[in-house]
């Protein structure tokens, strides 16, 4: 497992970065740097989407978690699509002692209708592997534990795949995902964007909304109004 550089500063609130099934740390380069530029330590961790069940992945990604959350302060997860089932079975078997604020973007928390379409497929079964079968509506919902800690979701509503957004999704979707099956029982707060699922953690709304629950607790209540000042210290 690659682990990209961290910002460490101690005396700031850490955040782990865990992209999606068959991405990598990249796609979530842009949300870190906006973290960092806000005060946030980062870890963004590059883990093998593909290759193991969900709660193996949380195994693999506990070495580099454990040794940044040694660090005296908060510790928060931001997660793309598959990356915030795999921050719930991390934290149901390793919570940290300081955990944190939750952000999931586009997590299909009561699983993928593509997935279910496509599950039965050789081609998408030898491309995502044992995670993505997990998957679909089907398995996803019992699969976790309930969540006792504070979760924001951010769900898109825009999408580019129009088969998928616009024949096999209940609407609104982004593209894979839809807006019903990425909210979650327990939730803190939630909000939509106009965003694609590939396009959530890239996304300026989406950003500014994952840096203001992270501080807050809860999302601003309106997109319209002025972005809060991404630039802070934590000295």
């Amino acid at each position: 497992m690659h682990e990209p550089p961290l910002k460490s500063d101690a005396r700031c609130p850490g955040v782990v970065l865990l992209h999606g099934i068959a991405r990598t740390s990249a796609s979530l380069t842009r949300l870190q740097r906006a973290l960092q530029t806000s005060g946030f330590a980062t870890l963004n961790v590059d883990y093998a989407s593909r290759s193991k069940p969900i709660v193996a992945l949380a195994d693999d990604i506990h070495p580099a978690i454990g040794r940044f959350a040694e660090r005296d302060a908060p510790l928060h997860f931001v997660a793309h699509s598959m990356g915030g089932l795999v921050t719930r079975a991390y934290i149901a078997r390793y919570r940290p002692a300081r955990l944190g604020r939750i952000v999931m973007l586009g997590t299909p928390n009561s699983g993928s209708e593509v997935a279910d379409l496509l599950s039965g497929s050789r081609l998408y079964r030898a491309f995502y592997g044992p995670a993505g079968l997990e998957l679909t509506t089907a398995t996803r919902p019992n699969a976790l534990p309930t969540v006792d800690y504070p979760v924001g979701v951010i769900a898109g509503n825009r999408f580019i795949d129009p088969v998928a957004g616009l024949f096999f999704l209940p609407k609104p979707n982004d593209g894979r995902v839809s807006v019903q099956s990425a909210m979650l029982a327990g939730m803190a707060d939630h909000i939509v964007v106009k965003a694609s699922h590939t396009g959530l953690p890239r996304h300026a709304v989406a950003i500014e909304q994952t840096i203001a629950f992270l501080r807050d607790g809860r999302f601003r209540l309106s997109e319209s109004q002025e972005p809060a000042s991404l630039r802070r210290s934590c000295a």
